[in-house]
Order: structure tokens, then C-alpha cells, then sequence
């Protein structure tokens, strides 16, 4: 029986009184973390030096933070608008800091973006996992206590708990724990934030799955809410590419970010816009080596199956595009993706059903749960002897007798039943997305399918059903680097530091090897600014690699889609080259060259040597801001703050530079329009106080 608990402390206490001085807690990533319960574990356990605490989790989310004291001026309203009261983890802070207490330790498999790269002890208690491997990882390391943040429903006098975001490794370390008989040898504690949606299916969990369960006051606070990011020009081209290789009636995966956000608009302008779509499409560079182009509308519509359920797919859903819904029945699948049957149950059904082997001419036991099961048969049904029992009424147990068909027909569905149009092992998203599930009818909700991330980034044990599931699937994904021989860099940097982590990647990659009609895409933009000027993204070889080259597929850029499965090393080198920016294909060819992987005579095609930011510009112009604006999806910046932001990047740009600084300031002083109140008002320098205030207010207005 699960234990009720509404003190924080009375639940700590009772967890160290059934483990033990000794803590190794597992927490979900992301949004699925009880922030307030595993900050005061923390504190109890850093004034017991006779105690010691080692977390396991990832990406541990903390609110932005100003770096100067004109960011603050900006960052702090925004921040407090934004995230609310979302508690920040102290142990986070604390290893940021480096003031982690000697008794506690913090070990993550997938960091945020770039957080960590010069943090000497995250990057020494790093664990190097795929997303698959992570509850594994974590039963070995002798995971003791398992805490996650729940979600609740009440109906009346019932309650129903649901793990919401984060059902991801939670269930599969459950079920391993009750495959090996070990379930004692874990607390598993449930923390309710009322906040969280609440979602159905395989997140869905009774009271005494857990052991205790904590709810106070304090603990429903603001889900971590990371606005949309603001979508370049080079992130839409890429989405443009990606968007013309995603088949209709197919299935899609894709992850977080602008690149993401741009792949969503681009689908969605093929599908309301699809003349516009195709104009953009023709206006692009041709490309390394494209594959044959998806343009028209979606009749059958998507089906997501993706680690992360991102703000993306719920657009795409809204858009009428997410849609084809698949069934967890090999059988049924099949029927439905040969077009056999539809959804929507014809008066023939159960003879296409019978044909077909997947009920008998005598109905059993198994075939009347099947059928209930997926809404074909909505009247209970008995067996006695040879006859059927519904409504009191007595049939024979033969399908092909008339008065059997008869009465049976009465008693059909109208529309099968259990499907699942989005599988998904977390989400994350802006404020509006974890409001638009809290909000969302039940048909809707109950086609989202928040499971193990064992079934979602993977095919073993259940090859089959993934196989008819998972047709015509596009893994897109999102890399640093691509070397020439066709090997990406996702991850890590050469000297060891880690950027983030491989997450699913590598899973994603190697499964649509393994099924028949799927790909992988690799999107990277061809070029990164840095101190030193543009640095090429694709590279003759570097000193770490996520995915290896022998698992090479398709990889895009601004400047094209170069189709590397099966192709030679001197046809994968060409084809990167051609979508590679043109300041850099002279080096990567001498290189190549050089090495003998490379014809002395090739050269780049004329058609790609004009592979420039400002070319591209160009050739977008028409559709950039409208069709392919910052923002597909809304911001939670205001147009005045998105004016600010414009201006402190400027700012920052030329902080570098003493030069560029004197010339704003002058400017500020000549500037012939003075700067509208407001913006003063919102930075909080309408009334400097002091020098540096004044001096402040003069560079800010030199650079709006």
C-alpha cells in the first residue's frame, strides 16, 4: 500500500529510514523531476556528513540566467513572467557553482546544450548511455530510491495518478524490478504537481505502483516552460529539405529546438499551402543528390513516434496532419496499411476479419476480447455451448449463419477503437503546450501514448508490430559536424568535453537501417560562427564521432540533401562537399585529395559553387517573414522585448570590440529620434542613478 504523505520532511525521513544512510536516487530528465522533494533530500543529506546522496538523472533544467547587469534588466521580468515559481534544483546550482558538498554526488547522461563544457565535475561524472541503456545504468549503479513528479485526476471520489511527461525510464525500471523479483529494493515516490498534465494510456498508474505518495501545497508549482526558439533563415531551408522527404501516411520523429519548429512549419505550409510550398522548393539550391521530392497534401496524415513529444507535433496534429492512428495489433495494422479496411467499421467487418484469420467462424473467448477491444463489437457477448448470448438473445456461434450476421450487425462500432496517433517517452514545451494538454478534449488525448522509451527507440521484442507501425518512417535528427567519409559528430567535442549526450539518436539511426522503408536524416547548417570568424560544420575527420559512418543515410544542410546509404567514399566526399558552404569546399577537396579518397581531377559542380549565406537570402526573400517567420509557433516575447533582444545581442557583439563601443555611444548622444519611454521603462533605465547606469542607458539606446 502506497503511503500518503503531505510533509516533505515526514517523507524524507521515512525514505532514509527504509534505505538506509546511503542514497542513490534516480529522477527523470527534463520536466518529470520533483524539484522541491529532491531539493530537500539534498539539504537533509548535506548536513549529515555520516549520510551521502548520488543523483542519476539528465538534463537538469534551471531558470535563465543574466550574465551581466543589463541582461538582468532585461531577463528577470521576463523570467518571472515565464517560468512563475518553478523551483530551481539546488544540486544543479551547486554543481554549476562547483560547491557541491562532499557527500553528494551528480551523474548525468544527457546534458543542455553546451551547460556543461567547462564544468570539470559534470564532465568527470558523465554517463555515457544510450537512452535505451539508461534504466540499465541506473538498476546497476544500485538505484535505490526512485522519485517522479505525478500528475492527478480526480472523478468524484476517485483519484487517478498519471507520471505525465516522464513515464520514459520509469516503467522500464519497474518492470525490471518485477521481472527480477527486486521490487522491494527500490522507494519509488510519486510528487504531485497539479500542474502536470495528466495523460492516459502506459503513463497511467495506479497508488500502489508506488510507494509513497507526497503532495503539499508547495508542490504544485510552474512547469519548466523554455520559450520557442527564434527560427533562422537557415534553420527553415533545412526544414524545407527535410519536410519534401516525409512520405504521407508515414511516420515521423523529431526533436526539440528551431530546427524542429522549422521542419513542423514546412510541413504544414505543404499542406494548406502546397503551391507556395512548391515555389519554395524551386527556389532552393538543387542540392548534392535529391531523392525523389513528397509535395502533395497529407490524405492519410503522420503518425509521431519520438522520445521527445515536442510542441511540433501538437501543431502538426492541430493542423490536421498528425493523424493516421495505428493499432497494437500486428494483424489489424495490416489490414489498415494495406487499405483492407479503414477506421471507420464497415457492415462486413467481421467476414473481412474471418477471411483474413483473425477470428473464426466459431467466435472464442480471445476473438470477443479482441473485438470489444478495438470498438467492433460494443454489446457484451457470452458463450454458451454453441450459441452467442447478447441482450438476452440466443444466436448460433456460426458467422456465416444469416440470423448471426443479422444481430450482430446491430451490434458493430462505428469507429475502431485504441488508437494512438502520437508515441511519445517525455515532453517539454512552451507554456501554451502543457496548457493546450491540460485543456485537451479526450478523443484528442487519448490518441497520445506516453510509454517506455524502451518501445519507442527501439525494435526488440516487438520487431513486428514496430514493423507495420513505424511504416515509411523519417528519424530526423539534429547534428554538430559531418565528416567527409560520412561519420557525425552530435555529441562531444575532441578533447573529451561533453555538449550534451547521445540520447536516442544513435537508436534512431540504427533502427531505420533496420526497417524496410525508412530513413535517417542528419540536419546540420553548413557553417558556425566563432571568435576566430565561420568555421565549416562539415569536415574532413575529427577526433569524435556519435554516429559512425557505416550507419551513414541522408544528411541535409541550407545548401542541399546529400544521399549517402550504400555510396562509395569518393561519391559520399563529393555529395558533402556540394552542400558544404562554398568559403570552405576548396580546403575540404585539397584535403580529400591529399588523403586519396578523391579523384586529382574532381571539382565542385558549378551548380554548388555558390553555396553563400547571402545567395540563399536572396533566393528566400520573398517567403522570409510570412511564410517562414522567427516565430512559427508564437513567442513569449513581446514585440518590444524582441526589439531589446536585437539590440543587447548588437551590444554584446561589440563588447569585444572598444572601437565599436565608442561609436555607439557617440551615436546614442547624436541620435536625432530619442528612444520611446518604454523601452527605457522596460529595461529599467528611465531614471539612471549613477555613472554606470548613465553609461548603460547611452549603449542600450546606441543599439536599438
Amino acid at each position: 500500500m502506497a503511503l500518503f504523505c503531505n510533509d516533505l520532511d515526514e517523507s524524507i525521513n521515512e525514505v532514509l529510514r527504509r534505505t538506509g544512510p546511503h542514497v542513490i536516487l534516480g529522477i527523470p530528465l527534463g520536466i518529470g523531476k520533483p524539484n522541491l522533494w529532491v531539493n530537500r533530500l539534498y539539504q537533509t543529506i548535506a548536513k549529515r556528513p555520516d549520510h551521502s546522496l548520488k543523483i542519476i538523472t539528465a538534463l537538469s533544467l534551471l531558470r535563465p540566467q543574466a550574465k551581466s547587469d543589463l541582461e538582468a534588466r532585461f531577463l528577470e521580468p521576463f523570467a518571472e513572467r515565464v517560468f512563475g515559481n518553478y523551483p530551481d534544483l539546488d544540486y544543479a546550482h551547486a554543481v554549476k557553482s562547483g560547491t557541491l558538498p562532499p557527500n553528494i554526488e551528480v551523474c548525468e547522461f544527457f546534458f543542455k546544450t553546451a551547460e556543461m563544457l567547462n564544468n570539470a565535475e559534470a564532465q568527470q561524472h558523465y554517463i555515457c548511455s544510450n537512452y535505451t541503456h539508461v534504466a540499465r545504468d541506473m538498476m546497476h549503479s544500485g538505484v535505490n530510491v526512485l522519485a517522479q513528479e505525478i500528475g492527478v485526476l480526480k472523478e468524484g471520489e476517485h483519484t487517478r495518478y498519471s507520471m505525465g511527461s516522464n513515464p520514459d525510464v520509469s516503467l522500464d525500471i519497474r518492470e525490471a524490478l518485477l521481472e527480477y523479483g527486486q521490487r522491494d529494493r527500490v522507494v519509488m515516490v510519486g510528487v504531485v504537481n497539479h500542474l502536470m498534465p495528466f495523460m492516459p494510456h502506459g503513463a497511467e498508474i495506479q497508488a500502489n505502483d508506488l510507494d509513497m505518495i507526497v503532495e503539499t501545497e508547495e508542490t504544485t508549482h510552474t512547469l519548466f516552460a523554455p520559450p520557442n526558439m527564434k527560427v533562422a533563415l537557415a534553420d527553415h531551408v533545412i526544414g524545407l529539405y527535410a519536410s519534401s522527404l516525409v512520405e504521407d501516411g508515414g511516420t515521423l520523429q523529431i526533436g526539440i529546438g528551431s530546427l524542429g519548429d522549422a521542419i513542423a512549419n514546412a510541413l504544414i505550409v505543404r499542406h494548406t499551402e502546397p503551391e507556395t510550398y512548391q515555389k519554395m522548393l524551386e527556389a532552393l539550391p538543387p542540392g548534392s543528390q535529391p531523392l525523389p521530392q513528397q509535395t502533395g497534401t497529407f490524405h492519410e496524415g503522420l503518425y509521431g513516434c519520438s522520445e521527445m513529444f515536442v510542441n511540433g507535433f501538437l501543431q502538426l496534429h492541430k493542423a490536421g496532419i498528425l493523424r493516421r492512428k495505428v493499432y497494437d495489433d500486428v494483424r489489424l495494422q495490416k489490414l489498415l496499411n494495406e487499405k483492407i479496411i479503414v477506421e471507420r467499421i464497415s457492415p462486413d467487418i467481421l467476414e473481412i476479419l474471418r477471411s483474413h484469420g483473425l477470428i473464426n467462424e466459431e467466435l472464442n473467448p480471445e476473438h470477443l476480447q479482441f473485438l470489444y477491444r478495438f470498438g467492433i463489437i460494443t454489446t457484451p457477448i457470452l458463450i454458451e455451448g454453441n450459441s452467442l448470448l447478447l441482450n438476452g438473445q440466443s444466436i448460433p456461434n456460426r458467422l456465416s449463419h444469416p440470423e448471426t450476421q443479422k444481430v450482430l450487425r446491430m451490434h458493430l462500432g462505428t469507429q475502431l477503437k485504441g488508437g494512438i496517433y502520437m508515441h511519445g517517452g517525455f515532453f517539454i514545451g512552451p507554456g501554451d503546450f502543457y496548457q493546450t494538454l491540460r485543456e485537451m478534449p479526450e478523443t484528442d488525448l487519448y490518441g497520445i501514448h506516453m510509454g517506455r522509451i524502451s518501445f519507442i527507440n527501439q525494435l526488440y521484442g516487438q520487431e513486428k508490430l514496430a514493423q507495420v507501425q513505424r511504416r515509411k518512417a523519417r528519424f530526423i535528427n539534429t547534428t554538430m559536424m559531418m565528416t567527409l567519409l560520412g561519420a557525425a559528430v552530435s555529441d562531444g567535442l575532441e578533447n573529451g568535453h561533453l555538449v550534451s549526450g547521445v540520447g536516442g539518436q544513435y537508436n534512431f539511426v540504427a533502427m531505420s537501417h533496420a526497417l524496410p522503408d525508412s530513413r535517417s536524416i542528419l540536419m546540420l547548417r553548413a557553417v558556425r560562427e566563432t571568435a576566430d570568424g565561420p568555421q565549416s560544420n562539415i569536415v574532413w575527420n575529427y577526433g569524435h564521432v556519435t554516429i559512425p559512418r557505416h550507419l551513414r543515410d541522408i544528411v541535409i544542410t541550407e545548401y542541399g540533401i546529400a544521399n549517402l546509404r550504400g555510396q562509395t567514399d569518393q561519391q559520399i566526399i563529393e555529395r558533402l562537399i556540394c552542400i558544404a558552404d562554398s568559403r570552405f569546399q576548396a580546403d575540404l577537396m585539397y584535403k580529400a585529395k591529399a588523403a586519396g579518397k578523391l579523384r586529382k581531377d574532381w571539382l565542385v559542380p558549378e551548380w554548388a559553387t555558390n553555396n553563400r549565406p547571402e545567395i540563399l537570402k536572396h533566393r528566400l526573400a520573398t517567403w522570409t517573414g510570412n511564410v517562414l517567420p522567427d516565430f512559427p509557433f508564437g513567442t513569449d516575447f513581446t514585440d518590444d522585448e524582441l526589439h531589446i533582444v536585437h539590440a543587447l545581442t548588437q551590444l554584446k557583439a561589440s563588447v569585444s570590440n572598444p572601437i565599436d563601443l565608442v561609436k555607439t555611444l557617440i551615436s546614442s548622444v547624436f541620435r536625432s529620434e530619442p528612444v520611446p519611454d518604454r523601452y527605457l521603462e522596460r529595461m529599467n533605465l528611465d531614471h539612471p542613478q549613477n555613472l554606470k547606469q548613465r553609461l548603460m542607458r547611452q549603449l542600450f539606446s546606441g543599439n536599438l
